[in-house]
C-alpha cells in the first residue's frame, strides 16, 4: 500500500512540473512566489519547486525510506530518539 501512495504523490509532483501553466490558470498567481522568486516566472518556478520536492517525497515514500530520512532530517531538532551505542 505504501508503495501505490508514493507512486500516487510522485505522479502528481510530476504533473505539476510538466503541467505548470495549467495550474497557475486554474489556481491564479501566487505573491509570495512572485516576490521571492521573480517578478514574471516565480509563480511556475514555485510550482515547479513544489513537484520536485513531491517527487522526491513520493519516492522516498515508494521504497520506504521516509522514516529514516525524517529522523535524519529533523535529529538535530529533536535529538536522538534511541539509546546511542
Amino acid at each position: 500500500m505504501q508503495f501505490f501512495l508514493g507512486l500516487i504523490v510522485v505522479g502528481a509532483g510530476f504533473y505539476l512540473v510538466v503541467k505548470t501553466n495549467s495550474m497557475v490558470s486554474f489556481f491564479g498567481r501566487i505573491a509570495f512566489f512572485d516576490k521571492y522568486l521573480g517578478t514574471e516566472g516565480g509563480t511556475r518556478l514555485g510550482y515547479k519547486l513544489i513537484g520536485i520536492f513531491a517527487i522526491f517525497i513520493g519516492a522516498l515514500m515508494m521504497f520506504g525510506l521516509i522514516d529514516g530520512f525524517l529522523m535524519w532530517a529533523l535529529s538535530p531538532l529533536i535529538g536522538r530518539m534511541g539509546p546511542t551505542v
